[in-house]
Formats: structure tokens, C-alpha cells, sequence
């Protein structure tokens, strides 16, 4: 018995000194760091439309930088102080291991694997999706059941792989994976004919297809495979780092369930709705708990909007993408984004 307690003391103690130093009681935190640079590094795609792309000049736009730019808002007070650093698939969580960007923004799952092993935590949801198809609608293919003995492009390092296997292992099927490295060189594959069909999120898909020759000729398939809950992620170790980068989506939910928008958030703050008054930072002390104001979360909103302007802005009917909100409707209006309360 003495043994055992001695080793698992051992065990716990080594596991305490391996954590980084603001996980010990010392050291710069995070938010420290990013004060003192005085912009917040933030991981981003190579340019997937509506989440994160950037336009000739250099400005990005999408979901997912909003979102960057909402938890700059929340420590700066200023939306702006943002750098984005595009990467790829492969090499997007290793960048964020390696101190390299403070949070990664990046249409990237939650897994078990991913949360557990990689000395990474997943923080929260901003936008549920599923993977499916897209093939050439030349193909007469309505099905992905019809993909038997095709050659199917994908992306590497993503979950798209692994959920593709699955589902062709359980419906007997036998295809062709052809993998690449970055999400655009994997589209150029199927546009220019090395594939059959092509892999990844719906919503990708969908922004996919916009950017080829003529996105009429494609067509895709009804199936969805896969649960693909995203949302930015953090290094473990800094618990006040990944209650900062989770409250700053929850604030974003919260905001448009109490009808609180960019347009009307000052006139809000008088507001005697004690949720909306806690919100705004006219009760409580929920920023300071934080390490932020007190009214970081007016501050988000003011400068970005609500969850559902930040859908509507990027991917909602009046973009190009038109994606259906489904899954990611408030769970008070037949969807099932919903974030804690905030008292």
C-alpha cells in the first residue's frame, strides 16, 4: 500500500510539473501575454467562405473571425487588434500547441482524441455541422450508397478521413481515398477530375462549390455522416484563458436571446431586465471574475453583434452561401444553440 501511494503521489507531481506555469500558481497567463503584445493571435483557415477567408486586400472576414475579433473586443475593447495566421489542416493544432497563436478559430471538431491527448481544450460550440459529398451532377449520382469503387478526395490531419472510413466500412463499401494537404488543393483535385467525389463539412461544401468554374455542375448528396460540433480551441493549463475564450462565445448566444444587437446595445444598458443587466455589466462583477471590465460583453456586442447577426452576416439567406440555420437556431426556436446563464 505504501508503495502504491508513494508511486501515484510520484505520478501526480510529475503531471503537476509538466503543466505550463500558469497552471502551477506562476508565470505570464495568457491573457497577460496578449495585453502585453497588445493583439490577439488568432489560428485561421487558408479561406473557407463564411468562416474564414480573406478578400484581395487582405481583410478577413467569416464566422470564425468574428469571433476573434468579439474576444478582442472582450479584453481590448477594440475589435481590430487582431492578427490572423492562416493554416493548414495538418498543421493547425500543432501551431496552437506550440504557442504559436493564442486560440485557434478554425472550423476545427471536438473529439475525445483531440481534447484528451493533445494537451489542448476544446472551449465551446459556435456552429454544429456534419460532413457529407459533393459530386458532379454529370454523374447521376443521388446517393453517397452509389459511391462504391469511387476515388474520393480529402483532406488530411481532419476528422473528414476517419468518418469516411467508418461510414464506407459500415456500408460494405469499397472506394479510393486520395488525401492532400490543404483544403483548396483537395477541391482543385475533384474540380479538375482526380476524384469521383469530394469530402468535408456541409457547410465547406457548400462554400466549395461556389468557388468552382460553374457550381451548377455539382451536386451535394442528401447524406449526412458525421457530428462536426466547432469551436475555438486553447492549451491546457490556463483556466482563465479557456473560461475567457468559452464566455466570449456564451456571451455572443446569451446576447441574441435577449434580443440585445449591435444597434440597440447601448440603449439595452437601461434596460431592468436583470439578465440583460447582468450582460451588459450593469450588475455584478462578471468581467472582473474574468480578468476583463465589467462591460466586456457590452463591448463584444457593440463592436460584432449577436450570434445570429454574426450567422446572418456570413452564412445566412442573404449571402451567397445561404446556409439554413437548422442545429444552430437558438434551442428556444427549434435549434439547439444554447449557452449557460450568466449570474
Amino acid at each position: 500500500m505504501q508503495k502504491f501511494v508513494l508511486t501515484a503521489a510520484t505520478v501526480l507531481v510529475s503531471a503537476f510539473m509538466a503543466l505550463p506555469s500558469q497552471a502551477q500558481g506562476g508565470g505570464t497567463t495568457t491573457l497577460q501575454k496578449v495585453k502585453e503584445r497588445g493583439v490577439l493571435r488568432c489560428g485561421a483557415s487558408q479561406g473557407v467562405a463564411g468562416f474564414s477567408l480573406p478578400d484581395a486586400k487582405g481583410v478577413w472576414s467569416g464566422l470564425d473571425i468574428d469571433f476573434c475579433r468579439a474576444l478582442a473586443a472582450a479584453i481590448f475593447n477594440d475589435p481590430n487588434k487582431t492578427e490572423f495566421v492562416p493554416l493548414s489542416s495538418k498543421d493547425r493544432l500543432t501551431a496552437l500547441q506550440a504557442g504559436e497563436i493564442d486560440v485557434l478559430s478554425r472550423t476545427t471538431t471536438w473529439t475525445l482524441q483531440r481534447d484528451a491527448a493533445l494537451g489542448l481544450n476544446f472551449t465551446a460550440v459556435n456552429y454544429y455541422d456534419g460532413q457529407g459529398f459533393m459530386v458532379r451532377k454529370s454523374a447521376g449520382i443521388a446517393s453517397a450508397k452509389q459511391l462504391d469503387g469511387a476515388s474520393v478526395c480529402i483532406s488530411q490531419g481532419t476528422t473528414n478521413e476517419l468518418n469516411a472510413a467508418d461510414y464506407f466500412r459500415a456500408n460494405n463499401m469499397k472506394v479510393q481515398t486520395v488525401t492532400f494537404q490543404e483544403v483548396n488543393e483537395t477541391l482543385k483535385a475533384f474540380e479538375t477530375g482526380r476524384c469521383d467525389a469530394y469530402t468535408v463539412d456541409i457547410s465547406a461544401l457548400a462554400a466549395g462549390r461556389l468557388s468552382l468554374g460553374n457550381p451548377d455542375d455539382y451536386v451535394i448528396l442528401p447524406e449526412v455522416i458525421s457530428k462536426e460540433p466547432l469551436g475555438p480551441w486553447v492549451r491546457q493549463g490556463d483556466d482563465q484563458w479557456f473560461d475567457i475564450v468559452r464566455w466570449t462565445v456564451f456571451a455572443l448566444v446569451n446576447a441574441e436571446e435577449a434580443g440585445v444587437t449591435k444597434d440597440n446595445a447601448e440603449a439595452m444598458r437601461a434596460s431592468t431586465n436583470p439578465d440583460v443587466r447582468r450582460l451588459l455589466g450593469q450588475e455584478g462583477e462578471f468581467g472582473p471574475a474574468l480578468g476583463l471590465s465589467k462591460d466586456w460583453a457590452f463591448n463584444i456586442v457593440k463592436s460584432v453583434g449577436n450570434y445570429g447577426e454574426i450567422f446572418d452576416r456570413n452564412l445566412g439567406p442573404k449571402t451567397k452561401l445561404a446556409l439554413d440555420r437548422g442545429l444552430n437556431k437558438p434551442w428556444s426556436k427549434g435549434g439547439i444553440m444554447y449557452a449557460p446563464p450568466m449570474r
